[in-house]
């Protein structure tokens, strides 16, 4: 692990750009003192949110740049325009260089991958890259991927995403085999599409030392934490998410109504108030912020755009964490180790588009 973890800031990704991105690596800087920011982004608008932060500062070193990525360019457009200029792009170039330990952006999550994938490229073995997120659960989190970075998936896909989604598990959640479900309509064998099938019968006879898998989950599944890690195709990863995250909002707002009915309701509001407080916290979207990019040379993460500065202070602790622990190295080795998994089934030639 390293000495010094070197984290690279798009300053002018997200919604707010540098008034989001400066007090969020303040609040990540308490917490771990041996971090060192690139803020990657026009000076005259880091600058002075950074003379607020002395011990931020001091840890700092400005890129500077005033070319922005949209939030509405396309992945292509994007290339085109911010290569090599952008604030995004030269975030994820500290990484290439050897500059940084990890890039955390709150931009348009298209552009970033495509940039990631293209500057990065992907590590032997992986033919896509994906989005891994935390989700709490019942149990505390479990680790789900893909959440949307790429649309369906073949055997030999899950299972690269079984492998990687394993690794992060074993940093984040201390797992020395964490287990592993695919997400799929039913828990009996002959259910799912077949390339689903497929990956679970390959992770089934390889039996492999750094993860338990232990079959099908459904959907209510993954809140009651039935497995430390949660493999999906993006396209269903990504309705999950914004249908749990859609549900988790509803369900506030109904207790907020539902407080503020009756003299009686308010009553029993403050009885239960540290009841609400605890639910609040464990529902809290703020810490489950961070989606990181696996599956390639360097590690990227993705903040929510609309976040707020404790919540992109979320997104940096995660890759603080991914790179103090060496995930990107843990990664590789499981890779190098468990190959054989991989190399079973063949890859099915890649859209282009």
């Amino acid at each position: 692990m390293p000495s010094k973890v070197r984290i690279a800031l798009d300053a002018m990704g997200g919604d707010a750009g540098a008034a989001v991105v400066i007090p969020g690596a303040a609040i990540s800087l308490g917490r771990h003192r041996d971090t060192e920011f690139l803020l990657v982004g026009d000076r005259a608008k880091i600058e002075p949110e950074l003379d607020r932060y002395p011990q931020l500062k001091a840890a700092s070193t400005i890129i500077h740049t005033d070319v922005a990525v949209s939030g509405s360019d396309k992945p292509s457009q994007a290339l085109r325009r911010g290569r090599k200029t952008s604030s995004m792009w030269l975030a994820i170039d500290a990484v290439k260089q050897g500059e940084a330990h990890v890039a955390v952006s709150a931009g348009n999550t298209g552009a970033l991958m495509a940039m990631s994938r293209f500057h990065l490229r992907t590590l032997p073995g992986i033919d896509r890259p994906a989005i891994t997120g935390m989700w709490p659960t019942k149990r505390g989190e479990s680790v789900v991927l893909d959440l949307g970075a790429t649309i369906g998936g073949d055997a030999h896909h899950l299972v690269s995403l079984a492998l990687m989604g394993a690794a992060m598990a074993s940093v984040l959640l201390d797992k020395k085999r964490p287990t592993v479900g695919l997400l799929n309509i039913g828990t009996e064998e002959i259910k799912g599409h077949e390339e689903i099938r497929d990956a679970g019968e390959i992770l089934r006879a390889r039996n492999l030392p750094e993860l338990d898998y232990i079959g099908f989950v459904e959907g209510d599944g993954i809140g009651k934490g039935l497995a430390d890690v949660i493999v999906t195709e993006g396209y269903a990863g990504n309705i999950a998410l914004k249908a749990a995250e859609g549900t988790a909002r509803q369900m506030a707002e109904l207790l907020r109504e539902g407080m503020q009915r009756s003299w009686l309701s308010r009553l029993g509001y403050l009885f239960a108030r540290g009841a609400f407080q605890a639910l609040r916290n464990k529902m809290d979207p703020n810490k489950s912020n961070g989606g990181v990019f696996l599956g390639l040379n360097g590690i990227v993460v993705k903040s929510h755009g609309g976040t707020g500065a404790e919540g992109f202070a979320y997104a940096i602790d995660v890759g603080y964490e991914m790179a103090h622990y060496d995930l990107l190295n843990k990664i590789n080795q499981m890779l190098k180790r468990e190959g054989g998994a991989l190399n079973s089934v063949q890859p099915a030639p890649e859209d282009v588009s």
